[in-house]
């Protein structure tokens, strides 16, 4: 049993320096929680008007040093690129063909916009419905390379315990088969400098998903992009 890696981006920051009290002349070193890049260049700027601290610095979660000109420069590049992820994904399985239908939806922000992308996919030789839903997972990256999404966190919703669990490190995986597919999945998170955070969902919240994944096994194709103003 491998025990699963955790890849870090630029997307929350921490802040330190020095502060001063007034009339006095020894200072104290201070530093934040991880906060996210807009919080702390917001805190930054306050700092500054107080004109009680220096040697203001910022440090990733990696504990890499950016400066203000490089996060400002990492900010206009990503408006451009898509951000604010929010992925859907299911897998449904039928037993007689094993073959499995694989359901992807995808929101996120670029260049000032909403969109929603939604793709399916038909498999063959799964094992199982466990194997499905994995498989959706291992699609999903597929699609976030071809869609430029890469060096950022993006949040993975699934109404998969099993995956939700396994995924997040929090239950161990015994299944051969699973575990292949969870190498695949750190192999391309490391590739695409992405930070996965899983969440749970109910079936009812993930529809849109599991809709096409079920389009996918009656042999239905579903691909587009489309501006969206809400998301599920």
């Amino acid at each position: 049993m491998k025990a699963r890696k955790e890849f870090k981006s630029m997307d929350k920051l921490r802040i330190e320096w020095y502060y001063k009290l007034p009339k006095r002349s020894h200072t104290y070193w201070m530093k934040t929680e991880l906060l996210s890049v807009h919080e702390a260049l917001l805190l930054e700027e306050d700092l500054i008007r107080t004109g009680r601290a220096s040697s203001i610095e910022f440090y990733d979660e990696q504990d890499k040093e950016w400066t203000k000109k490089e996060i400002h420069s990492y900010l206009k590049a990503m408006e451009t690129e898509p951000h604010e992820i929010e992925a859907y994904i299911d897998g449904g399985y039928e037993i007689a063909s094993r073959r499995a239908g694989l359901g992807i939806v995808v929101y996120y922000k670029q260049s000032g916009q909403s969109f929603r992308y939604r793709v399916n996919e038909q498999f063959d030789f799964i094992s199982n419905n466990n194997e499905a839903e994995f498989a959706a997972l291992g699609f999903l990256l597929k699609v976030c390379e071809e869609i430029g999404i890469h060096h950022q966190r993006m949040i993975i919703k699934t109404d998969s315990k099993n995956l939700y669990h396994q995924a997040s490190g929090e239950w161990p995986c015994y299944e051969k088969e699973l575990s292949d597919w969870l190498d695949r999945v750190d192999a391309s998170v490391q590739k695409l400098g992405l930070t996965p955070q899983y969440e749970l969902i109910s079936r009812e919240q993930n529809k849109e998903a599991d809709r096409l994944a079920t389009q996918a096994l009656e042999s239905i194709d579903i691909q587009g992009i489309k501006e969206s103003t809400n998301r599920s």
